[in-house]
């Protein structure tokens, strides 16, 4: 058989899923990153936030900002697809992991940290 012939040949363009890869993960498309990234780095810039983790897990992805990397995160931002369909698929988390804001779109979610930025340039 030639080479990208069609077969059983991996070479061949088949796709081969790795065992228990089966299920899809969750992740961030790349205007959400965007708007979550230019908060972030306003944050930053105010001197509000210094260091970020994400997430990525079969049920929901998430972005946790920190102020120091030691303690636990300031804020953190979950989207959870399976709730797209009740209260909304984004969620705003406070430090305390207390629900700020829900919501069907992640910049309504988002304004909480918004407005706190706000007050910090006054």
């Amino acid at each position: 058989m030639a080479a990208g012939s069609a077969g059983g040949n991996p070479a061949s363009g088949t796709i081969i899923a790795f065992p228990g890869q089966g299920r899809a993960q969750v992740g961030f498309d790349r205007l959400e990153l965007q708007k979550i990234m230019d908060l972030y780095g306003r944050m930053v810039a105010a001197g509000q936030w210094r260091d970020y983790a994400m997430d990525f897990g079969k049920d929901a992805a998430s972005f946790a900002a920190f102020r120091r990397a030691a303690e636990r995160p300031h804020a953190r931002i979950e989207k959870r697809p399976a709730l797209r369909g009740k209260q909304g698929m984004w969620t705003l988390f406070g430090e305390v992991g207390q629900v700020l804001k829900r919501g069907h779109e992640l910049a309504g979610v988002l304004v909480p940290l918004e407005r706190r930025l706000l007050k910090l340039v006054d």
